[in-house]
């Protein structure tokens, strides 16, 4: 019996999908568990396996379509069985969504004279404003920067910009001072004309791209995160100078080498181990306090964003959390990550400093309560006992959601955070 393979939910999130690849044609005989199908979801691109065996009938999907779930991918049975019941059984939605498109053609009207006459009133509307000898005057003067009205024929405005002459130094001889074409035959272009620039006639042009799944599923919850948790933000600056002799240290005696933002979420670990309350989700009724720490790091790839956890990240050591944290943004560039590797974040750490952005605010990545963001470790001439001297500095600003997060607490974990970096013994203690 001929059967219908179709779109499934593929992640907790997935309304809908991409077809990045089709790898099947009709005729194939395929096993169940074979893939017939790339998808890309609003996480990642995953493998669509077939949960039927059988020959190929029929593709109804091909790459480059989005399907809602329970759109029809393939019919599979015996070969030469009628298939044309499943066809027919297939909901609309199921088709392809850029067919939705097709119908705005229908909105483009046929000229004929009916629909002339239905026009002519909206010209006849605005006749008497191009008629209008009130507005005359207004068309053919300009304005002086200071202010005052400088009057010019339309004809020797356009004979001026052509040579580069100045209207200002010209004496107009027409009625009320008006200049004319008569007054330019001997005026001499300013002396700055050779450097004046020509008219540039540009074209307007612009290029329309589809959203993917992706960055439709970022803009839904980062609007939702922004309209629904009210945010407020703390700034602090760090003394990044023992943290960064502490990273070289390191960096000498393995092979497995530390990046700043590798401290960064030890430091963060550790902080919240010392300030629960900040470790927390808004539940609506209740306040989830995790005594379990994952921290979820922002990685930018092609089509937006996406959020790699590290679990129980205060219990690993600066090298395991270097080297996961490197696994999983290799991952999520290529977009492999599974969706259990993006779930399960009780705090987010967004770091934009490998990029010169020296301080900005995150939008907090629901259901967690607070999101920090990490800027640029930056040089500057500071005073230390006495003297002037270079240190580096490197400022981080939180995002709470206030319904769960009390602006001292919020404080009290920032000044956690500055003491681990700022002392970055406690990193390994």
């Amino acid at each position: 019996m001929a059967e219908a393979i179709r779109l499934g939910r593929m992640t907790d999130t997935m309304d809908e999908g991409f077809i990045a690849e089709i790898s099947v044609k009709v005729g194939d005989v395929i096993k169940t568990g074979d893939a017939i199908a790339e998808v890309e979801t609003d996480k990642a691109t995953l493998p669509l396996e077939s949960y039927y065996a059988g020959t190929v009938l029929h593709v109804a999907a091909k790459k480059g379509d989005s399907l809602k779930i329970g759109g029809l991918i393939a019919i599979v049975g015996k070969a030469g069985e009628d298939f044309a019941a499943l066809l027919e059984a297939a909901p609309k939605e199921d088709a392809p969504a850029e067919a939705e498109a097709e119908p705005v053609a229908e909105k483009e009207v046929p000229k004929t004279e009916e629909n002339k006459e239905e026009a002519a009133p909206v010209a006849e509307e605005k006749k008497p404003a191009v008629e209008s000898k009130a507005a005359a005057p207004v068309s053919t003067a300009t304005t002086s920067d200071s202010g005052d009205r400088l009057k010019a024929s339309p004809l020797a405005k356009k004979i001026a910009a052509d040579k580069g002459i100045d209207l200002h130094a010209i004496q107009g001889s027409g009625e009320e001072g008006r200049i004319v074409k008569r007054d330019l035959d001997n005026a001499k272009p300013a002396t700055a004309s050779a450097f004046a620039a020509k008219p540039f006639v540009g074209k307007e042009s612009f290029k329309d791209l589809k959203v993917s799944q992706m960055r439709k599923t970022i803009a839904k919850r980062l609007s939702q995160s922004k309209n629904e948790a009210p945010h407020f933000y703390l700034t602090m600056d760090i003394n990044m100078d023992k943290a960064t002799d502490f990273r070289t240290s390191l960096n000498n005696i393995q092979p497995q080498k530390i990046s700043f933002n590798d401290l960064v979420i030890k430091a963060v670990a550790i902080a919240l181990r010392e300030n629960p309350a900040v470790n927390s989700s808004w539940l609506g009724d209740t306040i989830r306090y995790n005594e379990h720490i994952s921290i979820g790091m922002a990685v930018a790839v092609e089509d937006g964003l996406l959020v790699p956890v590290i679990r129980f990240a205060d219990g690993k050591s600066i090298p395991q959390i270097g080297a996961e944290a490197k696994a999983l943004a290799q991952k999520a560039t290529s977009k492999k990550l599974m969706p259990d590797e993006m779930q399960g974040s009780t705090f987010t750490i967004s770091n934009l400093g490998m990029f010169g952005i020296e301080e900005f605010t995150a939008i907090i990545n629901t259901p967690d309560a607070a999101i920090l963001a990490v800027g640029a470790i930056r040089e500057e001439v500071a005073v230390v006992n006495g003297t002037f001297a270079a240190v580096k500095r490197m400022k981080v600003t939180l995002s709470c959601d206030h319904r769960a997060i009390d602006g001292a607490t919020g404080a009290k974990f920032l000044q956690s955070l500055k003491a681990a970096l700022e002392e970055p013994l406690k990193l390994v203690l």
